[in-house]
């Protein structure tokens, strides 16, 4: 077992686990957070996925030991009452559906969007392929991350 300091939605953690935890475990299990979910352990189907610095993370294959920056999960991005922008634009356009999938989706296209607001619709779809979702929602999804996009730009 390890003390480890971890910024998790901006706040500094402290959390007495093994160093190989996987990063997902201790979010959900030791910091109660409901964004990541437990999907394939395979970091496969990207439902535990997190953003670390500017990147998405597959947070159930990344030991929690080897994780240096801010580690963004979707309860961190904004709250019911104020949603952040990319919520609002998954809201408005109605593209959640079930809501497994949505942590892979949201910060996935969040991290390739903060490094390339100018992403084309190729490039999001490119970066989502790796995401799996069985809702079928994918044209409400990419509509909500375009509004996003757009936003930003404005």
């Amino acid at each position: 077992m390890a003390v480890l300091t971890l910024t998790v939605n901006g706040t500094p953690r402290r959390v007495d686990v093994d160093p190989d935890t996987p990063l997902l475990y201790v979010l959900t299990d030791d910091l109660g957070l409901k964004g990541p979910k437990f999907g394939c352990g395979l970091g496969q189907c990207g439902a535990c996925t997190v953003i670390v610095g500017d990147q998405a993370v597959r947070s159930c294959v990344t030991p929690a030991s080897r994780v240096a920056g801010n580690v963004v999960t979707l309860d961190g991005l904004g709250s019911v009452e104020r949603p952040h922008p990319i919520q609002q634009a998954f809201i408005d356009e109605q593209a959640v559906q079930c809501g497994f999938c949505m942590s892979g989706v949201i910060l996935t296209a969040k991290a390739l969007l903060d490094r390339n607001p100018r992403a084309t619709d190729a490039d999001v779809q490119q970066a989502l392929s790796g995401v799996l979702c069985r809702c079928f929602a994918n044209a409400r999804i990419l509509k909500a991350i375009r509004r996003y996009a757009d936003g930003r730009r404005a």
